[in-house]
């Protein structure tokens, strides 16, 4: 039963799950009903495990379908013989991204080494932000840098849409509409239950995947696409998520 548990758990590591997903957002123009924003996270490549699998197959969907943005919510390396790797996936993607805690080496996870990110194919953020215009509309997009309670860039007041890229899920954010976030890899390892899941990465986190509204901001949590300590994950599938941005 150890056996066929563990071999299904490096399979899982690999089943890329797709989804599309409304996300309602307030104050949202009409311009941008129905905008697309394809959020990726948590790639961890250099380490041996089938998350590479999942990360390459996520990049390949993303490009084949084309979102109106596309961000990536930090930990994209967990050793530098995975830069190689990490080049091909964010080519062509245009990606905007901000780093996670595996990227500045504060993990306790032994198999995690800092790797040098200079030159990616993307717009890197820290505790900065950039605005884009899509559909004739202003809308920034600003990132933290990889600590839980960092500090938040200044909210651009002017722009239609405000969003916010923190590795670590956050909820209580002023003045930005929607923030994307990463890191709890949706449990990675979970024990299913009749009424839920135990997630075995995180027990106390209640912003684990999915959707969470507080107020005027709605925040989705990805369940990324890598591992770390372990190889493997268990009912807690890589996911590629596009979000849809709809009125509330």
């Amino acid at each position: 039963m150890a056996a066929a548990a563990l071999g299904y758990g490096w399979f899982e590591a690999g089943w890329l799950r797709t989804r599309l997903l409304e996300v309602p957002v307030a104050g949202l123009p009409p311009a941008l009903e129905g905008l697309r924003i394809a959020h990726l996270s948590d790639f961890h490549l250099g380490p041996p495990s089938r998350g590479a699998v999942a990360v390459r197959r996520a990049a390949d969907w993303t490009r084949e379908r084309k979102p109106d943005l596309v961000v990536v919510t930090g930990d994209l390396l967990s050793h530098p013989r995975g830069r190689a790797r990490l080049d091909e996936a964010l080519r062509g993607l245009d990606a905007i991204a901000v780093l996670g805690n595996h990227d500045v080496a504060v993990t306790r996870d032994p198999f995690s080494r800092a790797a040098e990110l200079d030159g990616l194919e993307a717009t890197v953020l820290e505790n900065d932000s950039v605005t884009v215009e899509r559909r004739g509309e202003r809308i920034q997009v600003a990132g933290t840098e990889p600590l839980p309670d960092g500090p938040v860039p200044l909210p651009d007041r002017t722009a239609s849409l405000r969003i916010l890229l923190s590795h670590y899920p956050r909820l209580y954010v002023e003045g930005y509409q929607v923030v994307l976030s990463g890191h709890m890899h949706a449990g990675q390892i979970t024990v299913p239950y009749p009424r839920g899941k135990l997630r075995l990465a995180h027990l106390r986190s209640r912003l684990t995947e999915g959707l969470y509204r507080q107020g005027r901001v709605t925040l989705h949590v990805s369940p990324g696409l890598g591992t770390t300590f372990v190889p493997f994950r268990l009912f807690a599938r890589p996911e590629a998520t596009e979000l849809h941005l709809t009125l509330q």
